[in-house]
């Protein structure tokens, strides 16, 4: 009986970490990369680094991964069907049948309430940010991803949402110039993401996002040229208007690398449907993210 007991216990217990496993997996910290925007504001006011000011846009981060880790748990729960039609997010906790729906979504309504509190005391203006990006993205996954451009349009503005969010946290106004290369650049891969999904449901493609039928190869292309060349643009002329200095006009090549790197993944190498992946996995967008915060520090930091 002793030993029959001590099994029964490894078993519960291997059962319960297989449960938090799952529940930490739902929240897709893969995908936490997205909110390494919050740092933007604090590179680019690298005199205001500080431990206070690092500290704050660390909780930042993890209070954005949190609130979007709420988000893909109502829309993996409202996608359920659609997801186990697609050839790779059928894997997902809850589409595949390993994680109880109704667990995500108590775990995820404990997740929302604590981070919403912490916000509260970090930055008010903070808190309400985060509401609006939830609020906007639950709409999103209930009705806006199925409307042409919208849907796209909703996904830049969560990165814009979280360039404002590392902003606030230490008390920095915004340039125009700024949060328009944001919006432009998160356009740049929500509609790369979404050409990508394109060719991947060619043959299947309104039982998994029915917003796919009303798009072609040929229109998201020339979107993705217009976004392309206007991030460029405007990201030239943040260097020039920012009122830091001059010589960030040096890491302009880096961004027109980064672009057209991204471009040939997406026409290329037909990749770009996930694009934190493609920063793990490609190794010329990788050291080309690694150099431009290096050269935007180095830059504010000796060259001003």
């Amino acid at each position: 009986m002793h030993y029959l007991d001590l099994a029964d216990k490894k078993a519960n217990s291997s059962g319960y970490s297989n449960t938090y496993f799952l529940l930490f997996k739902q929240l897709r910290p893969k995908q936490w990369t997205k909110n390494l925007l919050v740092f933007a504001a604090l590179l680019f006011s690298y005199e205001m680094i500080n431990y206070y000011s690092l500290f704050n846009t660390v909780v930042c981060f993890f209070l954005f991964s949190f609130i979007s880790g709420c988000v893909y748990i109502v829309n993996d729960y409202l996608d359920i069907e659609a997801d186990r039609q697609h050839p790779i997010k059928k894997n997902r906790p809850m589409a595949s049948g390993a994680l109880s729906p109704k667990l995500a979504l108590v775990f995820g309504a404990s997740v929302l309430i604590i981070s919403l509190t912490v916000a509260f005391f970090l930055s008010h203006l903070l808190m309400f940010l985060l509401i609006l990006y939830f609020v906007l993205n639950v709409f999103y996954s209930i009705k806006l991803k199925h409307v042409v451009i919208i849907d796209v349009m909703i996904i830049a503005s969560g990165f814009v949402l979280r360039a404002i969010g590392g902003g606030l946290v230490i008390n920095v106004p915004f340039t125009p110039w700024f949060l328009l290369c944001t919006m432009l650049l998160s356009l740049f891969l929500a509609i790369g993401k979404r050409r990508h999904e394109l060719i991947l449901l060619t043959d299947n493609k309104t039982s998994h996002r029915k917003v796919l039928e009303k798009y072609s190869i040929q229109l998201l292309d020339q979107m993705n040229n217009i976004v392309a060349t206007s991030t460029i643009i405007c990201y030239s002329l943040f260097t020039f208007t920012s009122g830091k200095t001059v010589h960030l006009m040096w890491t302009i090549p880096l961004v027109i690398y980064g672009v057209f790197r991204y471009l040939y993944l997406i026409h290329i190498e037909e990749a770009g449907g996930a694009p934190d992946k493609v920063l793990y996995e490609d190794k010329h967008i990788l050291i080309t993210v690694i150099l431009f915060g290096a050269s935007v520090a180095f830059i504010l930091a000796f060259l001003k």
